[in-house]
């Protein structure tokens, strides 16, 4: 039986990633522009940024071990980039994905 351990690291920051990202778009930045609170920006920016490097890194690590070919990048990255898109992908490919990979 094939461990799916990296693509479930993956997985969490994948949604992780998601969070921060909509806690950028959707409360530091109005706090920002509207409420004149710069800091939530300069805080939550660098969480996210973080949290994009470890998942572009996962996500790489991922198309090493089960060799996933480039459109599947591709879709990773660009679901990193939309709203939402990482919570997306994970209930329509990545837990189906992950579950092929533990059943064997």
């Amino acid at each position: 039986m094939k461990t799916a351990k990296t693509f479930n690291w993956f997985r969490k920051i994948a949604f992780t990633e998601g969070v921060s990202y909509i806690v950028l778009l959707f409360i530091a930045m109005p706090l920002k522009y509207w409420a004149d609170i710069p800091m939530a920006v300069t805080i939550i920016g660098g969480l996210h940024g973080v949290l994009f490097v470890a998942f572009v890194v996962m996500m790489w690590e991922v198309r090493k071990e089960y060799k996933k070919d480039l459109g599947w990048v591709f879709r990773a990255f660009i679901s990193s980039l939309i709203p939402f898109g990482t919570f997306w992908m994970d209930s329509r490919q990545w837990k189906k994905e992950e579950e092929a990979i533990v059943a064997g």
